[in-house]
């Protein structure tokens, strides 16, 4: 009995002492573990705000075209042949690779009613696309656009499925929002992973007809986002001189079809001509391109669809034939297989405003296609 009563003194006499030292109790210094199948606690907005990442731009990818005179590609360069600058400075090359990065494709095709005589040249593509254009490492989603976009396909690797979607393509109303099409294109891109090459495929006329967005905003995203912008362009006199005749159309106001840049004075407006006028005769578009993506505005007369691909350094067709269309996209097929690909990393004090892109390669007598840079906004 008299046992017992010594144990119970003692047991009470350690409950005082941890009573009056709470300390004792308290978990060891050092981070506190978070206990299993519990969720942390969201940071507030405000302290993400103050622990945000400064740098705008992580990293930079740049898609680069490197042909002889002849117009063929080299392919036997090294990352050693490369030099990239970054607004004059030499940045080091972190990736290189030729052909090889899997991708990510949107293809996003317009479906206007002005373009159906066209639209079977355009559903032959179907085949091409899924097997030359995605390849064997790529990934693909398809849009439609007319007065709304939308999205026919989620991204996948089922060549099959993309092509019976391209097959199966119907036509709608006379509006095409281009620009609205093109930014929900570079949207999807953006959730990709970065690993990805992002590639927006565009088949469309050079026109837009309305968009809520601006062409130098949507250029803006695509150089943030690292996406490179490829451009088919289809001729919108041919669809008129295809189209089948409507007996209850009005009186035109002007030359039939709707014409995305003017033909010279007294010229008449025939495909050939509009083939010509196409080169956009002495407008410089990759200085056009890098002013749209500075202001933010949109560019008025010239073809669109050029500008986007010299923005992002991808390549315009413009077709005037239906096996053209066809021809075109075996050679993005080809080109997006067999490009090289160098990424850096800015400095992470980089400051707001244009920054320009150069590449250059040590081989004389050579062409090299790049993006010419990239826009920072200054903070809102």
């Amino acid at each position: 009995m008299a046992r017992l009563s010594w144990l119970a003194a003692i047991c009470l006499a350690l409950t005082c002492l941890a009573a009056s030292h709470p300390a004792w109790c308290q978990a060891p210094p050092g981070p506190l573990q978070q206990k299993p199948g519990v969720t942390p606690e969201k940071m507030p907005p405000a302290e993400q705000q103050r622990n945000a990442i400064r740098v705008r731009v992580n990293e930079v990818i740049t898609p680069v075209t490197v042909t002889n005179h002849s117009g063929e590609m080299l392919l036997d360069l090294t990352k050693e042949n490369f030099r990239v600058f970054d607004n004059g400075v030499q940045q080091k090359i972190d990736h290189f690779d030729l052909g090889g990065d899997p991708l990510s494709i949107v293809l996003a095709i317009e479906t206007s009613s002005h373009i159906e005589p066209m639209l079977p040249a355009v559903r032959q593509t179907g085949i091409i696309f899924s097997q030359t254009v995605m390849g064997q490492t790529a990934e693909a989603a398809v849009i439609s656009f007319d007065s709304d976009i939308e999205l026919l396909n989620k991204f996948t690797t089922d060549t099959d499925g993309v092509q019976n979607t391209i097959n199966h393509l119907r036509i709608g109303v006379d509006q095409s929002r281009l620009y609205d099409a093109m930014s929900r294109g570079i949207s999807l891109l953006e959730e990709r992973p970065a690993v990805r090459r992002r590639i927006l495929v565009v088949i469309a006329e050079a026109q837009d007809s309305g968009s809520e967005s601006k062409l130098g905003e949507v250029l803006r995203q695509a150089q943030l986002a690292n996406v490179t912008i490829y451009t088919i362009g289809l001729s919108t006199s041919m669809a008129d001189l295809r189209a089948k005749p409507n007996p209850y159309q009005g009186p035109q106001l002007g030359a039939p079809g709707t014409f995305p840049v003017p033909v010279p004075p007294g010229m008449a407006q025939t495909p050939d001509n509009e083939a010509a006028a196409q080169g956009q005769g002495n407008i410089d578009l990759l200085a056009l391109a890098v002013w749209l993506v500075k202001t933010g505005k949109n560019a008025i007369g010239p073809n669109s669809l050029e500008i986007a691909s010299k923005a992002t350094g991808g390549l315009h067709v413009n077709t005037m034939k239906d096996r053209s269309i066809q021809t075109a996209m075996d050679a993005i097929g080809g080109e997006l297989h067999a490009q090289y690909t160098l990424g850096y990393r800015p400095p992470g004090d980089e400051p707001t405003g244009y920054h320009e892109i150069k590449v250059t390669v040590d081989r004389p007598g050579v062409d090299v296609r790049t993006r010419p840079g990239y826009y920072i906004a200054p903070p809102s």
